[in-house]
């Protein structure tokens, strides 16, 4: 379980971007986290990754407080982050970075099968460089055919529908749902499209920086349909929700 104790953070230049925030991510549930655009949304999923430090409040993995480890550490403690735009290493094929990513020492056999659960042709892309010639479909699903070899603990994905053609985003959804089978652990997703929101377990909601909603998705959704203020959602005891 992560737990998200008053955390705020202030950039470098003196901008508040989040505000005493604080929720529970419970194991084997898909959490989307959604907002309007520049709510706070991406710094979070950040924070929780590690990239950024939090100017104040706690960060708590399963009762472990991270708070001040930095994202390899993290990766260490099984806290996995795909990126909104992935990052592309010439040099570098398909095939080593799965093995890189990957704990299980996975065969070739076992990487194919990875990249046919993303909807791609094994043959055609094991060898491949993860390089500017990867369209912005291929290389989101190749981080994460990555990021399923991992069988992390906690899973964060920065609006993963970002680039991406209709095609691509079909499969993607698929993929999701796959994962929400067989989670192991937790899956975190950031978004504001609505099919990715529409397979969430919970759903939390940021507007300038703050929770404004949270809850079951189907509790959430209603209120944030209707635009009415959700806070006291937030403040409402449930039994292993947030």
């Amino acid at each position: 379980m992560l737990k998200i104790e008053n955390l705020s953070w202030t950039t470098e230049d003196g901008t508040e971007v989040l505000r005493d925030v604080s929720l529970e991510i419970p194991d084997g549930k898909v959490v989307v986290i959604t907002g309007p655009n520049g709510s706070g949304k991406t710094s979070l999923a950040k924070l929780i990754a590690g990239i950024y430090k939090p100017t104040s409040g706690k960060i708590i993995l399963n009762g472990e407080d991270i708070t001040d480890e930095g994202i390899t550490e993290r990766a260490r403690r099984g806290v996995s982050y795909a990126f909104q735009q992935p990052v592309r290493f010439k040099g570098l094929t398909v095939s080593d970075l799965i093995a890189l990513s990957s704990k299980d020492n996975l065969s070739r056999p076992d990487m194919c099968d990875v990249l046919v659960k993303v909807g791609l042709c094994a043959t055609d892309y094991i060898d491949r460089e993860v390089d500017s010639t990867l369209s912005g479909g291929e290389i989101k699903r190749i981080e994460i055919a990555s990021v399923i070899s991992r069988h992390s603990v906690l899973t964060v994905f920065d609006e993963p529908e970002a680039g991406i053609d209709l095609w691509s985003f079909t499969n993607l959804i698929d993929v999701f749902r796959e994962m929400q089978k067989n989670l192991n652990g937790s899956l975190i997703i950031i978004s504001h499209q609505e099919r990715i929101i529409d397979i969430a377990d919970e759903l939390v909601v940021i507007t300038d920086g703050e929770i404004t909603a949270c809850g079951p998705k189907d509790e959430v959704m209603p209120s944030l349909l209707e635009g009415k203020g959700c806070r006291k959602m937030c403040e409402m005891p449930r039994e292993g929700i947030f």
